[in-house]
């Protein structure tokens, strides 16, 4: 069969939502790894990124059980859905990307802020270092408080320096593979429209759709 035909068009579907769950599974566990790294939690755009990875993790189970049944409606909802997913994450691949190091400053001053002490003291025993940047009117009472193993070595590091470092990794990596992938969403849109379109030659030709 030519591969303009139904069994082309359910097949290339069928492999392209399983590259979307392995896309969404990355996205996932890449967020995850850059959330769990100290205060990266309080950077809104990485918690933007794991709902986009499971939003696209079920829409390409949806979009797997619809192609393998031909399922007129789970294919519809799936196109819509895809395409609202492309939207919202080529969004948020541009913001990771678009981000620079004095927008994250921003975000991690106004996130140590409103933190208690006693979480600022788990984070920097955690990270082995003192205070988030040197450049705060409150860095001296934080290394005050400090209980860091580096500050009896008197070798310590800020925190910010290292959550902005381990931060700028993150969002670089997460925005250029939801960026590269989100392209291919479009192609999974125009197969689902092609293949919804299209006739089983197997169905019973008295059938509703």
């Amino acid at each position: 069969m030519v591969c303009g035909g139904f069994t082309c068009s359910k097949n290339a579907l069928c492999s392209l939502n399983v590259v979307y769950m392995l896309v969404g599974l990355l996205l996932i566990g890449v967020a995850a790894w850059g959330k769990g790294f100290g205060l990266v939690s309080s950077i809104h755009i990485i918690g933007g990124v794991i709902a986009v990875g499971v939003f696209l993790l079920l829409i390409a189970i949806v979009g797997l059980i619809g192609a393998i049944h031909h399922h007129q409606v789970m294919l519809f909802f799936y196109m819509v859905i895809l395409f609202i997913v492309f939207l919202f994450q080529f969004g948020v691949s541009c913001s990771c990307l678009a981000m620079n190091r004095g927008q994250q400053e921003v975000l991690l001053n106004s996130a140590w802020g409103i933190l208690e002490n006693d979480t600022k003291t788990d984070l920097e025993i955690q990270l082995n270092c003192c205070g988030l940047l040197n450049i705060t009117t409150q860095f001296d009472q934080d290394l005050q408080n400090c209980h860091a193993l580096c500050k009896k070595k008197g070798n310590c590091s800020t925190c910010g320096e290292k959550m902005l470092n381990h931060a700028t990794e993150a969002l670089k990596i997460l925005g250029g593979v939801g960026l590269f992938f989100s392209f291919s969403e479009i192609l999974g849109v125009w197969l689902a429209v092609r293949y919804r379109n299209q006739k089983d030659p197997r169905a019973n030709p008295s059938a509703f759709l």
